[in-house]
């Protein structure tokens, strides 16, 4: 039996349908990828399925006790309290106790007194009774994986951290069904590997809408489109659901355009005169009233954008030149010694973990910020476009319209004047649409309203900032078109490694201490080339090489001898270790321990503390070990 099944479902909102009597049936193990087209209801299907919107008719079933978790594109309002609390509520009922432990716990270590130790021990009754401790350490592990500060608070955290907070939340719910929105968004490339290899291995059923391609050949085993209110379903990866598509986008063109053949035939016919209403022509006329009806009622396609750059002279041949740059904040480096060379025409890609510094270093290139050490020279006649990832530059309370135009009805693109209206068309806005206030678009409309703002605008350097976020496929796919075309110059920040393979010639890659290394090509390049390096680097240069290359190159070897007997001995080591802290744990739940222990609370529970982090550590060394054995 599925675990969910919506039969003939149909919504509006007061306009065109959008949903027109959909079907979808998920089962245990699906890993299902949602497509379509920004605006076509990914994201209200999502709300649909996890239960926060009912349809206007319809049914949908679910098994009895399902359990479903949503993370959202956008953080709720008026959560608060700490990381770890804000993480711990996505446990259910045990997540209060989890919170007062981790609060308590906290005050024990800087103040032991005996109402304090009270309450941890009935604490500490509870958790054991309600499975609590494995509970907990489920937490601390997805947040130290997730870089989070348990006791930072929520409400002051920038709004990656806050994305990143709420994933761990819906990672440590254990729900039947794992809905996530966009997932990879503001999560650096190291995080979104270790989120595949997580949901590969330890999330059964998951439905999840993502404009990384990558990300979706990697999970998928169902891939569902919405298009025009209906949904197509395939049971396949991503790949083969691209080639089943376009055969279907196919053969509707062929049916179209003999139902429109037919159509016009059936048009002269009856503006023939008399003849056509005769009683034995009764039932042709009566077939093309129904025919009319259906090319009325028949929903086209949304076109594709029609993004244009609007290039302005050339810059200078060097464009930016640095011998030895430095810069760091309060004493933590972001670069260190940086030397390159960036010509005109050259498409550079910039790699990182977040924080590493690489907006940082992207000031430092347009001139925006000095270098502390070392030079830089700056090119001449640089006309530059900045894509903000954050958006910034649209001001929300005005319409799509007043962004763009600036209080112009016209605009003056590639030398001819164009009507604003007649432009945003270009970027799939309505007329209707471009009226509307920007604080109603979803995330992908955003996105392609900064391309519309900016684009007004000549250049000949383009720096983007995280461009792909939110966007739809086949407008992530013209913006890759355009990019590799432009003739300027191009600095690129993104996450997305099919984008970064498919548009940069050279990546600047920063490993979060300063150092920043220089490869030749996109991503999967950067991968191989420091692999290759790693074979023949003296120990001090392979500490310098980034993880990934190493990741690669272990992949392809076997276990040595001493990892075989490191494999061997980490389940013995394990067990010890957990035997501890089973008697750790035995020894805070005597009440006669606290009358005797005094000092010695702080003690265990610091140890205890030590314990989750070893454990940590080992649990993750056995599997990376049992992965190359495989």
């Amino acid at each position: 039996m599925a675990l969910i099944s919506l039969r003939n479902i149909t919504l509006a909102f007061g306009g065109p349908p959008l949903f027109n009597g959909i079907n979808l049936q998920i089962e245990s193990g699906d890993r299902l990828c949602l497509m379509g087209r920004n605006g076509s209801g990914k994201s209200t299907l999502l709300k649909l399925i996890g239960g926060e919107l009912l349809p206007e008719s319809g049914e949908i079933q679910r098994q009895q006790g399902l359990k479903v978790t949503q993370l959202t594109q956008d953080v709720p309002q008026g959560l608060s309290g700490n990381v770890f609390d804000v993480v711990a509520s996505g446990m259910g009922t045990v997540a209060a106790l989890l919170a007062e432990y981790h609060r308590v716990s906290h005050e024990l270590a800087h103040d032991s007194n005996g109402k304090l130790m009270s309450r941890l021990e009935a604490l500490q009754k509870e958790l054991e009774e309600n499975d609590g401790w494995s509970l907990h350490q489920e937490v601390e592990r997805v947040l130290n994986r997730l870089d989070l500060d348990p006791e930072a608070e929520f409400t002051a955290l920038s709004g990656g951290t806050k994305r990143r907070v709420l994933l761990a939340r819906a990672l440590v719910s254990s729900p039947d069904i794992l809905i996530l929105d966009e997932p990879t968004n503001h999560l650096d490339i190291d995080t979104i590997l270790w989120l595949e290899e997580f949901l590969a291995k330890n999330v059964k059923t998951v439905l999840f809408v993502t404009h990384d391609r990558a990300f979706a050949r990697r999970l998928a085993n169902r891939t569902a489109e919405l298009d025009r209110g209906r949904i197509y379903a395939f049971t396949c990866g991503y790949d083969e659901f691209t080639e089943r598509r376009e055969a279907l986008l196919e053969a509707e063109i062929t049916r179209q355009a003999l139902f429109d053949k037919k159509l016009a035939q059936e048009e002269v016919w009856v503006r023939q005169g008399i003849k056509a209403r005769r009683t034995r022509n009764e039932g042709r006329v009566r077939a093309l009233k129904k025919l009319r009806e259906e090319s009325r009622q028949r929903q086209e396609r949304q076109g594709v954008a029609k993004i244009q750059l609007q290039v302005a002279d050339r810059s200078g041949a060097l464009v930016a030149e640095t011998a030895g740059m430095t810069f760091a904040y309060d004493g933590h480096p972001i670069v260190k010694n940086l030397s390159t060379t960036i010509m005109r025409g050259d498409r550079v890609g910039i790699i990182g973990p977040n924080g590493s510094g690489k907006t940082t270093l992207l000031r430092l290139l347009l001139g925006e910020l000095e270098p502390q050490h070392g030079e830089i020279k700056l090119g001449t006649r640089r006309e530059v476009l900045y894509f903000d990832q954050l958006r910034e530059q649209l001001e929300l309370n005005k319409s799509v319209q007043e962004n763009v135009g600036e209080g112009n009805d016209t605009l003056v693109i590639n030398g001819k004047s164009r009507h604003i209206i007649g432009y945003l068309q270009d970027f799939l806005f309505s007329p209707e649409r471009a009226r509307s206030p920007v604080s109603i678009l979803s995330g992908g409309e955003r996105n392609r309203l900064l391309l519309a703002k900016l684009f007004t605008k000549p250049s000949n350097i383009l720096v983007m900032d995280e461009p792909t976020n939110d966007l739809d496929a086949e407008t992530l796919d013209l913006l890759e078109d355009l990019l590799c075309e432009y003739p300027g110059t191009l600095l690129l920040v993104s996450h997305d490694r099919e984008f970064l393979n498919n548009v940069v010639s050279s990546t600047l890659v920063l490993n979060g201490d300063g150092s920043v290394r220089e490869f030749i090509g996109g991503y999967d390049d950067w991968l191989s080339q420091a692999a290759k390096e790693l074979a023949t680097a003296t120990p001090a240069v392979q500490k310098a090489i980034p993880e990934k290359g190493k990741t690669l190159k272990e992949k392809s070897r076997k276990l040595s001898f001493k990892e075989e007997r490191e494999l061997d001995t980490l389940p013995d080591l394990i067990a010890a270790l957990e035997k501890e802290q089973e008697e750790l744990h035995s020894r805070l739940a005597d009440p006669e321990f606290y009358k005797n222990g005094g000092g010695e609370v702080v003690v265990v529970n610091s140890r205890l503390a030590e314990l989750d982090q070893e454990l940590e550590t080992f649990f993750l060394r056995w599997d990376e070990l049992e992965s190359l054995k495989g």
